[in-house]
């Protein structure tokens, strides 16, 4: 355990922040060494040093763990995105660019329906999803200033066709190792998915379709 979180009993809200971030710190480590389904509760407890009962006292399941990592991640990468104004194929390629960059949303992301929204309750949803979308409008904001003809319910929906697309593409992109070995195949090439080029590509008509 870090020394920051030698203590018994999160009683400040400072304790308390440190311990929350710790979770979600391990949470992040751990996505970046195993698929998300291999991912238990009490792996993620033995990692940052607590108990089940301490973890689940923060997030109520592993599944809420990764829900707050998710919306945790996209907040912070919001917060530095840089898009350029104009050709909205620019944009797409940018966007697509910066995503193949943040592998925790992308396999987040592709997880939400598949995994994700399972052993959760309807309320901690309900919570999750509210404050994603709030993301979300946050993301079509910035994309709407970027391109000034992609405004209003168009720039949601948007955002909410890049979600779905990299969470088809990113695990096509990520295969298992069996099957990347296989992909070395020359005859298996138009298999491969290079997932910036892919994802750019359908941003592009995506927009196109959209403006």
């Amino acid at each position: 355990m870090s020394p920051d979180l030698d203590f018994q009993r999160a009683r400040s809200p400072e304790q308390r922040e440190a311990r929350r971030g710790a979770i979600l710190g391990e949470a992040a480590d751990l996505l970046g060494e195993m698929p998300l389904s291999e991912i238990s509760l009490r792996e993620l407890a033995r990692r940052v040093g607590l108990s089940k009962t301490n973890v689940v006292r923060y997030f109520g399941t592993r599944e809420g763990v990764y829900f707050a990592l998710l919306n945790q991640t996209l907040s912070d990468w919001i917060d530095v995105l840089e898009l350029p104004a104009g050709e909205p194929a620019e944009v797409a390629t940018v966007l697509a660019d910066w995503l193949g960059r943040e592998p925790v949303i992308c396999e987040l992301w592709s997880a939400l329906g598949t995994e994700l929204e399972r052993n959760i309750s309807a309320e901690a949803v309900r919570e999750f999803k509210l404050a994603h979308s709030a993301l979300q409008a946050r993301l079509a904001d910035l994309i709407s200033e970027s391109i000034p003809a992609l405004a209003g319910p168009a720039a949601r929906e948007f955002v909410a066709m890049m979600i779905l697309l990299v969470a088809g593409l990113w695990p096509f992109a990520n295969p298992a190792p069996s099957v990347a070995e296989a992909l070395l195949d020359p005859r298996l090439a138009p298999s491969r998915v290079d997932f910036p080029a892919r994802l750019g590509r359908a941003l592009q008509v995506v927009l196109t379709g959209l403006l």
